[in-house]
């Protein structure tokens, strides 16, 4: 019953967290997001045409609201585990009867909600210029959990390694940025010449977007299921090592 509570507890003060800051934390990546709908809608709308009859604002705007799913997940956990590293204040999380499963539970908790609030909120302002089809709703539920799921864990994992922000910066703008930007944001991979699909086919943030855009259109350019596959086999991997670094207390216990 204490663990049970005790996670709730953390889930809920982390979830409070970032809430009290939501003109930052949400606020701002929804305006970040309209921005960049504005612009690329603007210059590419009457040249790009994908999937035939889907005009390019409109396919656009899932992979928008993918996009903000996973920066923002990302950021929650790995901000706060660095921030309290930094402050000192993990400590008072350290001396609770928490289990390493309370932890992971209540971060990567925390990160989904933040990550589906600001993609709730991208995907609401952004209908305002098109309003894209909803083909399979059930795979863009799917699609939105598993991706904040997937980086609320790798965020778990950047914030106990980092032991500064300098580390965490370079986590985020040399492995989180790029893979994002290039898994089909702006674009489909169909468009690419045969290496460069290759190459985005190896890339695990590719299948997130590429699963959920399939929700909204019902289709894609690889099959839902293999999406399904990799992105919930990853997330299960990157899992297993954050439960584990937490069970060994990695840069947290002295």
């Amino acid at each position: 019953m204490i663990a049970t509570t005790g996670w709730r507890t953390l889930l809920y003060k982390e979830t409070l967290r970032f809430w009290k800051v939501g003109f930052q934390t949400v606020g701002a990546p929804i305006l970040t997001a309209v921005l960049y709908l504005m612009v690329f809608g603007h210059v590419l709308e009457d040249h790009v045409k994908v999937y035939g009859t889907v005009s390019y604002t409109a396919f656009l705007i899932p992979g928008l609201v993918m996009m903000s799913v996973l920066q923002n997940a990302f950021a929650n956990s790995s901000s706060s585990i660095i921030q309290s590293k930094i402050m000192g204040s993990l400590v008072f999380v350290l001396l609770t009867p928490l289990s390493h499963w309370g932890w992971f539970l209540a971060y990567v908790g925390s990160s989904i909600i933040r990550g589906l609030a600001v993609g709730l909120g991208v995907f609401v302002v952004t209908i305002f210029f098109a309003m894209p089809d909803f083909a399979a709703p059930l795979w863009i539920l799917v699609f939105a959990f598993l991706g904040a799921a997937m980086l609320g864990t790798l965020g778990l994992i950047a914030g106990l390694w980092a032991e500064k922000f300098d580390q965490m910066a370079m986590f985020q703008n040399f492995l989180i940025m790029p893979m994002t930007f290039l898994s089909g944001v702006f674009y489909s991979i169909g468009s690419l010449p045969p290496f460069w699909q290759a190459v985005s086919h190896l890339n695990p943030f590719f299948y997130m977007i590429d699963g959920f855009r399939y929700g909204f259109f019902g289709i894609s350019d690889t099959s839902p299921w293999l999406s399904l596959g990799i992105v919930g086999g990853a997330w299960l991997i990157v899992s297993a090592v954050a439960v584990h670094l937490l069970r060994i207390g990695y840069k947290i216990r002295g």
